[in-house]
């Protein structure tokens, strides 16, 4: 039925140029349905071409309001169609450089100009390098699909598929060549890059790790080291296209954690480690954690998330209600930073979690209301474990009173130091023995065995996994003494690759100066003439002597004379200058300079003379038509100067009767 698609092509040509003639600014959506259904029809090859080009010159012409929608709607549906068609390549190249021209000249809204701009690099895109794929080894792309594609396909609903799935994939992990060493580096290297995980599928890495190292006992060890060696790496560099990676490596942790990887002394660790290192709470501005970053704090909501709900009994509960007090100094002392202000406030997105977090872990426990409340209850924490530290480690006293009785000077006993900074100092200390003394008790009862390292995915595992590790911590004096590492900042470990490169560095900068210092300066080319010479000697010295005549000629020469060039070389001898004039020959590099500046510049002058000449001459043409067509014009005659009388001034002086009147 061919008329059926010739009457639809002329209905909607005549509905187009309805649209085209109607200048009002209403029915957008009739407008952007029929340019859409003519550019899918010239798709199918139903509308002509050559219409289409013809439709879209017209609203070029007009291009504005709607017409720019119209324009932009049907490039997006047909225009990359009939820019790699042969036929109207070249037309519609030519109607996108008029669009893109139009949208330079005109004032037009900045969303009709993102419009255009969508539609002219979606009919013309931009040529970018092709991106170049990574050349992996077939065993190495194996495992990227084993860990990266199939393990991803346990995220269903049934069940039984993400056990088969889970279990397959474990199976084929245990079959591959772990004597290889560059295999078995390839894999952990793999089991460490969880960001190109999908976040929700973190959770089956870990169950799988936990499930190899039953059989690879040295896989956890090292997947373990890596997690906190890319948390540390995150936390020095604090840059922000790592945050998705950071947040992953801090999920993975809490994972690992849940998969009896790790134990609580290391979730602890990392967690003080995020509200302590590189944090300046004295108020001095610090790189490492800059007031406006809140990144750290949903760093320690999203570990807290992950596997907080375990620390729920025994010496990890109270450890939690430790570390819950310094975060909530760290959060008010984010919070209490100038930056935030009337116009600019504290992000509510971050207070909701923090609250949210605290709100699942610890549903009674009240918030603090300001800075000052949560410095006062670090300090009354810090004061309740002082006993117990005390009476643990009298050494660590001894040796912190020594130091305080070295830095203090010699006087009377009311010069000494305030208590309550000797505490802060000594509890710092204590508190980081303790955690240390702490993680190889824990290390004891919660060692790697092989109950230990099976998949956890019940929740009632999840409670008797503390409660197997519990019931002797909590007959260990170290667990009684817990409490959270304060120490604010790592001192810098002196490493010998410190000392050659300060060594190298001051080799470098020694030789730059010796370099420098034997470095000639360079003369000045154009030395100023001595008024002496300048009008005797110089005046001849840049011309060149013809061929014919020799300035250096003597009457012992028998061979043919050279032409030369003259200059006069000048000289000084204390405070007296002395001139010698020098016969260079005309084909010497010196000679042959002189010249081509010479050249240069009368080149140079010739065109300023030139160009001078040439507005001298326009103008005086411009003045002669003017002239001419002065005379041509007819004079304009003014007939209603005649009717009005003329104004005599009144001669001698004023009468004042005559202005003022008569008294």
């Amino acid at each position: 039925m061919p008329d059926v698609a010739s009457d639809l092509v002329s209905m909607l040509k005549q509905d187009f140029k309805f649209h085209i003639k109607k200048k009002d600014q209403i029915n957008i959506e009739s407008k952007v349905k029929t340019v859409r259904f003519i550019g899918e029809l010239v798709k199918f090859k139903v509308f002509p071409k050559t219409e289409a080009l013809y439709c879209l010159k017209l609203l070029l012409c007009d291009f504005i309001h709607h017409h720019v929608e119209m324009a932009c709607n049907l490039l997006e549906t047909c225009g990359r169609f009939l820019f790699q068609a042969p036929d109207s390549h070249q037309r519609i190249k030519v109607l996108l450089e008029q669009m893109m021209r139009k949208k330079a000249v005109l004032s037009i809204d900045s969303r009709y100009t993102t419009m255009i701009e969508n539609a002219f690099y979606y009919c013309n895109p931009p040529e970018v390098a092709p991106t170049v794929k990574v050349e992996r080894p077939p065993m190495h792309e194996y495992i990227r699909k084993l860990l990266y594609q199939d393990l991803a396909k346990t995220n269903n609903d049934k069940t039984s598929e993400k056990q088969s799935s889970s279990a397959r994939v474990l199976r084929q992990m245990r079959k591959l060549h772990w004597e290889d060493e560059e295999t078995a580096a390839y894999i952990t290297k793999c089991l460490i890059a969880v960001w190109n995980v999908k976040y929700f599928n973190i959770r089956c890495l870990a169950n799988l790790l936990a499930g190899l190292v039953a059989y690879q006992e040295n896989v956890g060890s090292q997947v373990v080291d890596g997690v906190l060696e890319d948390i540390r790496f995150g936390l020095e560099i604090n840059h922000p296209k790592y945050n998705q990676r950071r947040i992953a490596m801090v999920r993975y942790l809490g994972e690992l954690y849940n998969y009896r990887m790790v134990e609580s002394t290391v979730i602890f660790r990392v967690l003080y480690i995020f509200i302590l290192y590189g944090v300046n709470y004295d108020g001095t501005y610090s790189e490492l954690d800059p007031p406006d970053c809140l990144f750290r704090i949903r760093l320690v909501t999203t570990l807290l998330d992950t596997c907080g709900q375990y620390f729920n009994s025994g010496s990890s509960k109270r450890k939690l209600d430790y570390f819950l007090i310094f975060f909530q100094r760290y959060y008010w002392h984010k919070r209490s930073a100038d930056i935030y202000n009337d116009e600019y406030p504290f992000p509510v997105q971050v207070r909701f979690s923090i609250e949210d977090t605290i709100a699942n872990l610890r549903p009674k426990l009240k918030l603090y209301e300001n800075l000052e409340e949560a410095e006062k209850a670090v300090m009354d924490a810090l004061e309740e474990l002082k006993p117990k530290y005390v009476e643990m480690y009298p050494e660590l006293v001894n040796e912190e009173m020594d130091k305080k009785k070295a830095q203090q000077p010699v006087g009377d006993d009311d010069s000494l130091c305030p208590i309550e900074e000797e505490d802060e100092e000594f509890e710092d200390d204590a508190q980081s023995e303790t955690s240390l003394q702490d993680g190889e008790t824990e290390g004891d009862t919660d060692g790697y065995s092989g109950s230990q390292s099976q998949p956890f995915e019940d929740d009632g595992e999840g409670g008797g996994r503390h409660g197997t590790s519990l019931s002797d911590a909590d007959n260990d004096p170290v667990y009684d003494g817990e409490a959270p590492v304060v120490k604010s900042s790592a001192q810098p470990a002196h490493c010998p690759e410190d000392d050659d490169f300060m060594a190298a560095f001051d080799k470098m900068l020694s030789d730059s100066i010796l370099h420098r210092n034997q470095e000639s300066v360079k003369p000045q080319v154009d030395i100023v003439i001595p008024m002496n010479i300048k009008g005797s000697a110089i005046k001849k010295t840049p011309k060149f002597v013809p061929p014919t005549i020799s300035s250096t000629s003597t009457p012992e020469a028998k061979e043919p004379e050279k032409p030369t060039v003259n200059f006069v070389l000048m000289t000084r001898r204390g405070n007296k200058q002395q001139f010698k004039n020098l016969a260079v020959p005309v084909t010497s590099e010196l000679a042959q300079n002189l010249k081509d500046r010479e050249e240069a510049e009368r080149m140079e002058k010739q065109h300023v003379k030139l160009l001078t000449l040439n507005i001298n001459e326009r103008q005086e043409e411009e003045d002669y038509q003017e002239m001419l067509a002065s005379q041509q014009r007819p004079s304009v005659m003014n007939l209603n100067r005649d009717r009005r009388q003329k104004y005599h001034h009144p001669k001698g002086a004023p009468d004042v009767d005559l202005i003022f009147g008569n008294k």
